[in-house]
């Protein structure tokens, strides 16, 4: 058996591979259980990299230094390319308020560990880790043990080292604090979850943007007889109208279209917009066009040619000619008009009306082929990569700062992931990934990070708790965890009159923490706590990175 003896503690590659394997394997098996419905998750990596490093089982510095950068700038990338298409839409109108609110909460937060590191007389590079462990954010681990490295050098590793210990410990009521925080700002507030969601499914109604059907009958005078062309004349407004019955035939219309008196329009467009499209047309029917289409279909069609993805709608329509119109597109989940000049992107899914014949060229044109997109784009997103890696690298010298500011590897690819997956075609890059294979790039990323950590920490993780000041940090942690979240879930509550489901997502998002959301999704019943989180975390996650960072910089 020495051969087994050797490959479990001699180093070699097949070594370092048995090791990692054994400790993600684990992991991944223990985060599928929960105590009292709540599960930490792919953090059990961490846990038991821990486990099996204070058993002897070490991974050679080099090695382990490596899978850990190379899994972090996976995981931050495949998650800038996800939520970059709807980042830039939510800081907008209301997503403006709720990213405001939650950069208090990284902001306080930082300030909370500031203050706990000159009254106690802590360590800073500990308490930065005890600070990424409270709020849950691995990626600002890593650009703490970055920053670390700058202002270090070599001496830099025993501080790296007691930072993940002060992550390690502080992670698992960073995760069980978040709830008990929703369940304090609940019971305190009497709030009542049945009122809660009836009175936010009431607000959603009223504001809502979403897009929505109007069947309206044509009564207007000044309208009869006059092209379609005349309504967006004269409403500044973006809608698109799909069908008309005229009579007891149901077509579907272009620009030229006359408007007859008694015409039923079928108008796609956003519900704030309805009460206009009525005063100007006529009175709202009950009468459903789509249950009679006439010679008209619906298709959802999905873009797959890169040819098409730079040109305007416009210039793609008058290259098959016939009557159809595209009446919304639908992009990483997000659903709007499309108008003459909106330009599409692989894998948007645009919703035609028209007739079959038309409607089959057109999609003929987008290539509409779903095995298309099953093929990995690998050039682009390595190619991503390699600029977020050059521009996290970049040294940015400020006046008073011991060493140059670098974004990093974490804030690098984020960043470049964020900008290219919106505006990437543009400048003809392939930016689509699917689903299932951007989660599972993200997955191997966290994994081979957690599980470096682990390994690298777990040697001292048993003192550090039994005789050292393990404890302590805990409670640090704790003050870290919670004290932002009061103060800023409470002003979102009686200041800015939010949602106690739209405060679920907020603070959930503000810690990025899904086990959070999971528990405020179930106790809701509704999808706000998913829209505010959406709404938050990218803004969060480059701000939880940057942070980590300049506290270390500054003050470190």
């Amino acid at each position: 058996m020495n051969w087994f003896e050797s490959l479990l503690f001699k180093d070699s590659v097949a070594h370092a591979a048995l090791i990692y394997c054994l400790t993600i394997a684990f992991g991944v098996l223990l985060g599928r259980v929960k105590i009292l419905g709540i599960s930490l998750g792919v953090t059990w990596v961490l846990f038991a990299g821990i486990f099996f490093s204070h058993f002897g089982l070490i991974i050679n510095k080099d090695v382990e230094h490596f899978v850990k950068e190379f899994g972090l700038i996976l995981f931050v990338y495949t998650v800038g390319l996800q939520v970059g298409p709807g980042f830039f839409s939510s800081l907008k109108k209301q997503g403006l308020t709720f990213n405001l609110l939650a950069a208090s909460i990284v902001g306080l937060g930082a300030l909370v560990t500031l203050a706990l590191h000159f009254l106690t007389g802590q360590p800073l590079h500990i308490l930065a880790g005890v600070m990424s462990g409270a709020v849950t954010n691995t990626p600002g681990l890593g650009a703490a043990q970055e920053a670390l490295r700058d202002v270090h050098g070599p001496a830099a590793a025993a501080m790296i080292n007691e930072l993940n210990l002060g992550y390690a410990v502080a992670y698992p009521f960073g995760v069980i604090g978040i709830i008990l925080v929703l369940i304090i700002i609940q019971k305190i507030s009497g709030i009542n979850l049945k009122k809660e969601l009836e009175n936010y499914n009431q607000k959603l109604t009223e504001h809502s943007d979403s897009l929505a059907i109007l069947n309206v009958k044509l009564e207007n005078p000044n309208l009869f007889n006059q092209p379609l062309s005349i309504l967006f004349k004269t409403l500044n407004l973006h809608f698109v109208v799909s069908r008309i019955r005229k009579g007891n035939e149901v077509i579907t219309p272009n620009k030229e279209t006359l408007m007859q008196q008694d015409d039923v329009l079928m108008i796609v467009a956003s519900k704030s917009d309805f009460s206009k499209l009525k005063l100007l047309i006529g009175q709202q029917t009950g009468e459903d066009l789509t249950q009679k289409q006439g010679n008209t279909i619906v298709q959802h069609i999905v873009v797959t040619h890169d040819e098409v993805t730079h040109k305007p709608i416009k210039e793609l329509v008058l290259k098959e000619r016939g009557y159809y119109n595209i009446t919304r597109i639908n992009r990483a989940g997000i659903e709007f008009i499309a108008t003459g000049s909106s330009t599409l992107q692989i894998g948007d899914v645009l919703t035609v009306v028209g007739e079959t014949e038309a409607v089959g060229r057109f999609a003929n044109l987008l290539g509409n082929s779903l095995k298309r997109l099953d093929h990995p784009q690998l050039a682009p997103i390595f190619f991503g990569i390699l600029i977020g890696i050059l521009f996290g690298s970049i040294p940015i010298a400020i006046s008073g700062m011991p060493a140059p500011v670098k974004i990093g590897l974490a804030g690098g690819p984020l960043i470049v992931a964020l900008i290219i997956s919106r505006f990437g075609s543009r400048f003809h890059l392939a930016t689509y990934v699917t689903h299932s294979a951007n989660l599972m790039l993200r997955e191997i990323g966290i994994v081979l990070f957690l599980a470096s950590v682990g390994l690298s920490s777990g040697e001292h993780f048993v003192e550090i708790l039994s005789n050292g000041d393990g404890l302590t940090w805990m409670g640090y942690g704790a003050i870290i965890t919670a004290v932002p979240l009061l103060v800023v879930g409470f002003v979102s509550k009686y200041v800015f009159k939010k949602s106690y489901f739209e405060i679920c997502g907020l603070l959930s998002g503000a810690s990025t923490d899904p086990p959070a959301l999971a528990f405020a999704t179930h106790a809701s019943g509704c999808d706000a706590p998913a829209v505010t989180y959406a709404t938050v975390y990218p803004l969060t996650m480059i701000l939880r990175i940057l942070i980590a960072q300049f506290i270390i910089l500054l003050f470190g």
